[in-house]
This record gives structure tokens, sequence and C-alpha cells, in this order.
């Protein structure tokens, strides 16, 4: 019998408080999609290989915005230069000298920032939303763990359709 496989990082946070299950659930989804593109020239993560304006590369483009939208925006107050943080974000537009490496750093430069937002804060602390009313911590957790998922999903599903690989480390 061959010996079991080391715990994941969700794994190790089986028993911990809320607070290290939603940061480490948030990281590992945020690790995934960086995965996904890794290995990737900026020709194949670029390419629309669905009918929407979806690709590898627009995901990580459209999950940046998402963190300095929610994390940046609403919870710490600081809406990036000419932009109006009311708007939902809804880039997929790569720019043309854009590289994946680029988008990654760019990507986990906004996830860092978050991280430093967030830690300012309890999970019960609110703040005001144009759209929502007011927000908490948790809910922004719940909320970003949800979007980067399902779109850590696509890109599991698109990264397949590139060339072939797959699986969670893939």
């Amino acid at each position: 019998m061959s010996p079991a496989p080391p715990l994941a990082p969700d794994e190790l946070v089986s028993a911990a408080g809320e607070r290290d299950v939603l940061e480490t659930f948030l990281d590992l989804y945020r690790d995934i999609v960086v995965r996904k593109v890794s290995g990737l020239s900026t020709v194949d993560a670029s390419r629309r290989l669905v009918p929407s304006r979806t690709t590898l590369a627009g995901l990580v483009l459209h999950l940046t915005d998402v963190e300095r939208e929610w994390f940046h925006g609403v919870l710490g107050g600081r809406p990036a230069p000419g932009e109006d943080r009311a708007a939902p974000s809804d880039n997929w537009d790569v720019p043309g000298d854009a590289s994946v490496e680029s988008l990654v750093a760019d990507y986990r430069a906004a996830c860092a920032t978050s991280r430093e937002i967030c830690a300012g804060f309890a999970l019960d602390d609110t703040v005001p939303s144009p759209r929502l009313g007011r927000v908490s911590l948790r809910w922004l957790y719940v909320h970003l763990i949800e979007e980067t998922a399902r779109h850590a999903g696509h890109a599991d599903i698109l990264r397949e359709q590139t060339d072939g690989a797959t699986g969670f480390d893939g």
C-alpha cells in the first residue's frame, strides 16, 4: 500500500478557525488559477476556445479586477484612479502588450494588497457597498472564494482544451 499523499492546504485547516479556513480556501483557488496559466505562451492563454470572451489570460485579468474592486475598493476604500467602483468589473480584453507573466505578477500583487487590507478588519466588520448597502469582511471572503473557484473551474476546462492538462495541480 502506498503512503497517503501529504495534506493539501484546505485539508490542513479542517479544524481551524473560520478566518483561517476562509483565507486558506481563497488562497488555494488563487493558486489554482495561476497554475492553470503557468507554462502557457501568451498566444495560447489568449486564445478564445468558447463563444464568450473568456480566455485563460482574460480570467487572470478579470480576477485581478475583482480583487481590486472588492478588497481594494469596497473594503479598503482605495478606488483605482479613473475607475468607478460602483460599476461591476467586466474586463476580459487583455492588452496587446500583456504577457502571461505580467498578468500573473499583477494578479499576485493585487492578491498581496488584498491580504494586507483584509488584515486590518475583523470578519464581522462592515463597510459601505454602493449596491448592497453594507458588506462584512466575511461576506467578501465568501464572495471572492465563489468567484475565484468558479473561474478556476473555467480555467481548468480551458486549459484542458488548450493542451490537455487537467487536474487540481495542472
